[in-house]
């Protein structure tokens, strides 16, 4: 792949956000003789295919799903590399028609023709929950001692997954994408910023390019998604609010395709729901931004890293109802709003915003969001015992952690 380095970057106490990154050429072919040294040291990263390729080797790609149709999930599965690990997450109706049946079903012939290993798992699978229970994780648990519904509890699953599995990277792709061929750039996108990356307290997010919609019987490639012009821009008001200068470096507040180090994804905090991707960012502020405090002692020497690179290929995808939209913008405004580093003026002006689109009523506090603490709080040896039983266990190794 040939990518631009970022042009603009935003110094934030111990982040780094870089502003949106080009790519010039999807596939810049083979290593070939010194290449690869000198796109080192160039604003234009050449990064042969085997540098991704043995980048991929190490990553997990986490697919949620929720009562996706098969053909769907199917041509997503297809554009993920072959040397990376899948692992698919579901939160499908077992009942009447059990759905998590069939999703398995789909995923055991692809692995059958693509000779691959996938991993599979329910999100109200009890094996999961008494693991997280007796590791001392409770937070992701609802009243009945199920895991809580929701899009951050999957990742929170699937994160642990690939920690046990000894990933080094994990990343994210919606199961709703109609093009193979974008997911599959997506993960390149993914292995370049980590390439790219000095930390390993890094973070790649995908701009799309488009987003194409029927409009009058003619596609139109619109830019911006409905949700992300919002976010993006409280998200920009708070990091100008500390810098004292103006700024537009954050164009992927709502990003649902994104990918970490392990490392990061071990010592930041998450919040519920949809919500995860904007608090992403707020929480890397608040660990990492010096407002408050200092970064913690074991990570202080440290630093990290935000990539944001656009994608070629549009994003065409399932499209949300407006309820949907609007929830989803709800959900990342609360999260800016209950943030520490949030100052009484972008409170105000984000519940002016959530008044006048009818999320609360006036004189009103936005919801406070759940919150789960970092998974570096969990004990991984007891979480790893409770599923030794559970087809989960053939990929982990106890004797590594």
């Amino acid at each position: 792949m040939r990518i631009e380095l970022p042009r603009e970057v935003e110094r934030f106490g111990a982040v780094r956000f870089g502003g949106l990154q080009k790519v010039f050429e999807l596939d810049s072919g083979l290593r070939n003789g010194s290449q690869e040294s000198v796109s080192k040291g160039s604003t234009i990263q050449n990064i042969p295919y085997e540098s991704l390729y043995e980048i991929q080797k190490e990553m997990a790609i986490v697919v949620p799903v929720k009562n996706e149709r098969l053909k769907l999930v199917e041509g997503v599965l297809s554009g993920i590399p072959h040397p990376c690990m899948i692992i698919v997450v579901s939160n499908s109706p077992r009942e009447p028609v059990d759905r998590f049946k069939m999703e398995q079903d789909a995923l055991r012939d692809f692995c059958i023709f693509t000779n691959k290993n996938a991993l599979i798992v329910h999100q109200k699978d009890p094996a999961v929950a008494r693991a997280f229970a007796n590791a001392g994780y409770k937070s992701i648990l609802d009243k009945k001692g199920q895991i809580r519904d929701g899009k951050a509890e999957g990742m929170l699953i699937a994160t642990l997954l690939a920690k046990l599995a000894k990933k080094k990277y994990i990343g994210f792709v919606d199961a709703d994408n109609y093009f193979p061929g974008a997911v599959e750039e997506y993960v390149r996108e993914y292995a370049s910023g980590f390439y790219c990356a000095a930390s390993n307290l890094a973070m790649v997010r995908i701009a799309w390019h488009s987003k194409p919609k029927i409009s009058e019987s003619k596609l139109f490639f619109r830019k911006w998604g409905r949700t992300s012009e919002n976010t993006n821009r409280f998200l920009n008001t708070l990091i100008g609010s500390y810098t004292g200068y103006e700024t537009e470096i954050i164009k992927t507040g709502n990003a649902g395709e994104h990918a970490l180090t392990l490392d990061l994804a071990m010592c930041i905090d998450y919040s519920a729901g949809y919500s995860i991707e904007p608090y992403h960012i707020i929480n890397i502020i608040e660990k990492f931004g010096c407002v408050h405090d200092p970064p913690p002692k074991d990570l202080a020497d440290n630093y990290v890293e935000i990539y944001q690179i656009e994608s070629r290929n549009p994003h065409f995808h399932e499209a949300g109802s407006k309820e949907h939209v609007d929830q989803m913008l709800c959900k990342a405004l609360q999260v800016i709003y209950h943030s520490t580093v949030c100052s009484d003026e972008i409170k105000k002006s984000i519940s002016s915003e959530m008044v006048r689109r009818k999320m609360i009523a006036k004189e009103k506090e936005p919801q406070k969001p759940h919150y789960f603490p970092a998974l570096s709080t969990i004990d991984l040896v007891k979480f790893l015992q409770d599923l030794k039983t559970t087809p989960y266990a053939q990929l982990i190794r106890e004797g590594d952690l």
